[in-house]
């Protein structure tokens, strides 16, 4: 289980660009990204999303979607990111506590749009989209970090 990808957007719709680390600011976000501010809204601060979950809409999709695409934080390997909804885990070593499913919404479905339309991106990604995070506590994390559940 670990971090495969670290993205951030400097604003609302902009570019996604890769990092290779991010400051996490407890109750903020990420450093340098669209969403951080002060007493940002837990379900606000970082967004995680499963790699396994874009293969699969890839491969049953017959799409070419990139990790970045989806204006996602943060891109996982080897775990089950709905499993972490309401859970502390570890993010290298920061505390982060799932808050909600990322689901897809229609900006992610235009952009994803091609062969299929926006409504069938987005009811494709359903339950895959990703999980909202909120920062329990600040430091960096790294492309390669890895990411530790505990036990229920």
């Amino acid at each position: 289980m670990k971090i495969l990808a670290l993205y951030t957007a400097s604003e609302s719709r902009g570019p996604v660009e890769s990092q290779p680390a991010v400051q996490l600011r407890a109750g903020c976000g990420i450093v340098g990204d669209r969403h951080y501010k002060r007493n940002a809204k837990p379900a606000e601060q970082i967004t995680l999303i499963e790699s396994e979950a874009i293969a699969a809409f890839n491969r049953d999709y017959q799409q070419q979607v990139e990790s970045h695409t989806l204006r996602r934080n943060v891109l996982t390997e080897g775990v089950d990111l709905n499993a972490l909804e309401g859970r502390e885990f570890l993010l290298g070593d920061i505390r982060l506590r799932g808050i909600e499913l990322c689901e897809p919404c229609s900006v992610v479905g235009k952009l994803l749009a091609g062969d299929l339309t926006p409504p069938q991106v987005v009811k494709a990604l359903l339950g895959r989209g990703g999980l909202r995070c909120e920062i329990l506590s600040s430091g960096v994390v790294r492309v390669g970090d890895s990411i530790k559940t505990e036990a229920p």
